[in-house]
């Protein structure tokens, strides 16, 4: 696998070059690479540490802007990045600068002495050593992939969350849900209360007995405490209170789920600081790039308004992302009776008619696009899993030309790119106005 390469990016263009693996599941090079930059990672504020499959940057998301709400300082790191690879690290609530983050990397290269290193293992070092020399009150780190071998597995969390669990990345991490579920519950260690979404039957009874070898207490959404919407509010129900907060910010009925689990994250993490009206203050004004985003700035979304259509963009990629969105543009389309477009790009070793089987009545027509990087399926591969799944669907040139043909349909349809954050961040690189800051 490779990340993207932005030409303006030159933190990027260094680490692919030096470090063009992306993934070999292991923690002894981490081990090693802390070890000789004197164990960053022990040296963090209380770690918040989030694994899953779907709903993971969400709930980051929501978590620090509860946490920054009540007036703390938060480090944040997640992946991958949208535009720029500073993105994926933020420093007290700032995303990293371009000489502070080249300043870490060459820190940590010297201290990696030419050994074997994979590029994330490079970035996640490189994040715990700013962020153990920079104040902050709060660390929020995101798994990368899986749990138990993760680079970022080697901190020793405060609090540990499961989003929800879903069959993705077979390749690195199995093709059942109990295999999937086992390595996304590898973040579970003693001493640390764990919290976790709702999950299928298989995924949670192994996150139960993960929790129970670990000693820890392990709050389950649907068991232990519960979210849904209800008359334009989240409501929030665990065992000991029910807290009434604001609808979340960002748009779709799964964000209710994702907002909950992370209320109940912060309510295990108990820091009187974080009191139910920072978190109604947070969720109310949560920003996450790329998760059902309305666009409404860049070419694509001028070109749209400009024809009377409205313009969405998510970088889900499997079936239950999917099963999410669809949902959304369901209810866009319910409420005045225009139909649903897609446009469409996936990477190749991705479920793609399982993720299009999602939208199988809610989308009138999918157009296909392929993008940068050799791991991006072509446009005609995408459209025959399309109609697989048995919608109509078309490939395309590029995505100017898709959409085009969307814009062509009669009524003018509700558009939503989708398929890959790969894809999305080529759509959101394309004007300064839309890169994520």
């Amino acid at each position: 696998m490779s990340d993207h390469l932005r030409a303006h990016d030159a933190a990027l263009a260094r680490l692919q070059a030096l470090h063009p693996k992306l993934i070999d599941l292991s923690l002894d090079r981490m081990q090693r690479l802390c070890a000789a930059l004197g164990d960053p990672q022990d040296r963090l504020p209380p770690v918040i540490h989030v694994a899953g499959t779907n709903g993971k940057g969400s709930t980051v998301a929501y978590l620090r802007a509860m946490a920054e709400a009540a007036g703390l300082k938060v480090h944040v790191f997640t992946s991958p990045h949208l535009v720029r690879f500073a993105e994926r690290i933020r420093l007290a609530g700032t995303l990293i600068t371009d000489d502070h983050l080249a300043n870490v990397l060459d820190r940590v290269e010297q201290a990696n002495a030419d050994l074997p290193i994979t590029f994330f293992e490079i970035t996640t070092a490189a994040a715990f050593v700013a962020f153990a020399e920079v104040p902050a009150d709060l660390c929020i780190v995101e798994v990368g992939l899986g749990g138990i071998l993760d680079a970022t597995n080697v901190v020793t969390p405060k609090v540990s969350v499961i989003a929800p669990v879903d069959i993705d990345h077979r390749e690195f991490l199995g093709d059942t849900l109990a295999k999937i579920a086992v390595e996304k519950a590898g973040i579970i260690k003693p001493g640390a209360p764990a919290v976790s979404a709702r999950q299928q039957e298989d995924a949670e009874a192994v996150i139960e007995a993960a929790a129970d070898r670990a000693g820890v207490s392990l709050t389950l959404m649907g068991r232990d405490f519960d979210a849904w919407g209800e008359r334009g509010r989240l409501l929030v129900q665990m065992e000991d209170r029910l807290l009434d907060l604001p609808a979340p910010s960002l748009p779709g009925e799964h964000q209710f789920a994702n907002a909950g689990l992370a209320v109940a994250a912060l309510l295990a993490l108990a820091d009187p600081r974080i009191n139910e009206t920072a978190m109604g203050q947070g969720i109310a004004t949560t920003v996450w790039p790329a998760r059902f985003q309305r666009l409404t700035a860049g070419p694509l979304a001028e070109r749209a308004k400009a024809a009377g259509a409205d313009l969405w963009l998510d970088g889900g990629h499997n079936p239950h992302a999917g099963r999410a969105v669809s949902r959304a543009v369901a209810d866009l389309a319910a409420r005045d009776g225009r139909p649903v477009a897609l446009i469409a790009g996936l990477l190749a070793n991705k479920d793609a008619s399982g993720f299009f089987g999602a939208f199988r009545g809610v989308a009138a027509k999918v157009f296909t696009v392929t993008f940068e990087g050799h791991a991006a399926a072509s446009a005609a591969q995408i459209a025959a899993a399309a109609e697989l799944a048995g919608l109509r669907a078309s490939a395309c040139d590029t995505v100017e030309d898709a959409l085009g043909k969307a814009l062509a349909m009669d009524p003018v349809p509700h558009i939503l790119i989708c398929g890959s954050l790969y894809l999305a961040g080529e759509i959101l690189a394309m004007s300064p106005e839309t890169w994520p800051s």
